[in-house]
């Protein structure tokens, strides 16, 4: 009778399914759905990048109409941080303990990025293609395997505006306006590695806190400082103030300004606080395509980008290119995705993304995202870009940043 019992039992847990049959054993991970992560100001100071995060989700969208990955549908959870990093911490550990996301995906700052990345390498969660260029993200790879960002090293791109002056302005004399973090202190000193010998030329700098409501104080004592050429390291809201207030305290330098802040957008509301003339001249770094540039509306990443907007985002300007910038960001997570298998796991997904050499079809010409083990700058090329005639003009050939 006992043998008998022990039979049936056997034969019950058999005909039972296993715990998750027809899911991954990775959390996040179904037969239908792969659950993603990330965080960003929804609203707040810094909401100028909301599009960043809705843009991705609208790309993700675009895959599923598509027959997603695999079968499966891509699912992007989004919180909003309003840009602080003590809210990403306690939203990020919510999205992994609560949500069961299978990763986080393009979380959106430097400092944010940082106050997490302990914990999810400690738990091997890929915390991937965070918008951040910092040295401490792409060259800590060793010890920080499972953090990976997407945008151009800081440090390289502050080196390529310092060459840049040293070459067109000799004789400059220069104020710096920059975040007093992570992110603006590699800027800065890209800037004064770029300008070698010349660096002696920097007659001022002026940092702002992250969030800070306002730099015209800074800019004024910019220009008494003497400077004629003006260095913006600043995210959008604090840029717009400074083109702003340098245009109405009668102050004309020479402008360059951080690629994260260039967007369309952001300049079409600098002219329209202070005339359609501010900014125009200034140099920054770009290397997605522009929806408003003319000579790249044929362009196939441009064509596919509005068609996007209209169908998923018909109420959103599709003039603010960060929208593009999230959709090149979830174009590299998809290919990612797709190389990671058809029964992805964690480790898999970070093998893929570690490995990727790909044509993304929002970035400008000769650029790819590409990534090794001891590679984790996935873009390694930019190129100059000056604002005349209402848009940024691509100049030269692509510059290598990392």
């Amino acid at each position: 009778m006992r043998r008998a019992l022990v039979v049936l039992a056997l034969a019950a847990l058999v005909a039972i399914p296993a715990a998750g049959a027809g899911r991954s054993a990775a959390p996040g991970v179904t037969s239908t759905q792969i659950l993603l992560g990330g965080t960003g100001p929804l609203t707040g100071s810094e909401s100028q990048y909301e599009p960043v995060l809705s843009g991705a989700k609208a790309y993700f969208d675009y895959v599923n109409a598509h027959g997603g990955v695999y079968g499966r549908k891509i699912v992007y959870r989004i919180e909003d941080d309003q840009y602080d990093p003590t809210q990403t911490v306690s939203l990020t550990q919510k999205l992994v303990e609560q949500d069961n996301v299978f990763a986080i995906f393009n979380s959106i700052g430097t400092e944010h990025a940082l106050a997490v990345r302990d914990y999810l390498n400690q738990r091997k969660v890929p915390q991937l293609f965070v918008g951040s260029g910092a040295t401490a993200i792409g060259q800590q790879h060793a010890k920080f395997p499972w953090t990976i960002g997407l945008l151009p090293s800081f440090a390289g791109e502050g080196a390529i505006y310092g060459r840049l002056i040293a070459k067109d302005h000799p004789q400059a004399k220069i104020g710096v306006l920059y975040e007093g973090d992570e992110y603006g202190n590699e800027l800065l000193a890209g800037l004064k590695r770029g300008l070698g010998a010349k660096a002696k030329q920097i007659v001022g700098t002026q940092s702002y806190a992250l969030n800070a409501s306002g730099v015209t104080s800074q800019v004024i004592a910019l220009k008494a400082a003497g400077a004629d050429t003006f260095v913006i390291f600043a995210l959008p809201t604090q840029a717009i103030q400074a083109f702003v207030a340098a245009a109405k305290i009668g102050w004309t330098p020479a402008e360059y300004v951080t690629s994260v802040s260039i967007d369309p957008a952001v300049m079409h509301i600098v002219q329209l606080n202070a005339g359609p003339k501010t900014g125009v001249g200034a140099t920054s770094t770009a290397f997605l395509h522009d929806p408003t540039n003319p000579t790249q509306k044929s362009s196939a990443g441009v064509k596919l980008y509005l068609q996007i907007m209209k169908r998923y985002l018909p109420n959103e300007d599709p003039k603010a290119v960060a929208h593009m910038y999230g959709m090149m960001a979830a174009y590299s997570m998809t290919e990612a995705l797709k190389r990671a298998g058809k029964s992805p796991t964690r480790a898999s997904l970070l093998h893929a993304a570690q490995n990727l050499n790909i044509t993304n079809p929002f970035l400008l010409p000769g650029l790819k995202v590409t990534t090794t083990p001891k590679d984790y700058f996935p873009l390694g090329k930019t190129y100059l870009v000056r604002y005349k005639n209402g848009f940024w003009n691509v100049l030269g050939k692509p510059l290598t940043t990392s």
